[in-house]
């Protein structure tokens, strides 16, 4: 049975309305886990019976999709395209210019929102040193905002070579195209940052 939508649907859908029966509590959906461990294209039906929501909150996934869809069709459709492969985050990046730019600009967005924060509260842990190793630095936009603030500092990105390729060494900047897991550049220090 189809229901229309309402003034009172839309309130109910709005990120501050609960999503669980039991009150305001946050719920992790899950969503993009979901449609990977299904393995194959998921209709929405199936979606929504796999979420720890409560039945009268169904209809606001097919409003999340929709909406989901109408801000970011092709970041959503090179998503969905790595969700339907069995290659590792990076490797699939490696093989899609499309995707590894759309991710790089995510995680450089990211970085951006961290960078003042880390130079002005980390003043002392930069001050004396001579060379600094981003490890996983991406396009070096962290790098680049501790480099202008300590010009003393040599700052080496290094990533995977399909991030850095192109991107270039400025005064006190450099990319480095390599496995973490195999080398890391001699530094007098490593950041590496983690995400949970």
């Amino acid at each position: 049975m189809s229901r229309r939508s309402s003034a009172n649907d839309l309130e109910e859908c709005s990120p501050t309305y609960p999503l669980s029966a039991d009150g305001w509590e946050e719920v992790e959906l899950g969503i993009p886990d979901i449609i990977h461990n299904y393995g194959q294209p998921m209709p929405l039906s199936d979606l929504i019976a796999s979420l720890p929501i409560h039945p009268s909150k169904t209809h606001c996934i097919f409003r999340l999709m929709r909406i989901l869809i109408s801000i970011w069709p092709s970041s959503l459709n090179i998503i969905s395209s790595f969700y339907q492969t069995m290659e590792s985050l990076w490797d699939y990046a490696g093989h899609h210019p499309e995707y590894n730019h759309v991710f790089n600009d995510g995680m450089a967005s990211d970085s951006q929102l961290v960078a003042s924060l880390v130079i002005e509260k980390s003043k002392k842990v930069f001050n004396g040193l001579e060379s600094l190793v981003d490890v996983g630095g991406g396009t070096g936009t962290l790098a680049k905002a501790i480099a202008k603030s300590f010009p003393q500092l040599e700052c080496i990105v290094l990533d995977l070579p399909h991030v850095v390729d192109g991107l270039h060494r400025t005064q006190n900047v450099k990319y480095v195209g390599r496995d973490m897991f195999k080398e890391i550049p001699a530094a007098d220090a490593i950041m590496l940052k983690l995400y949970t």
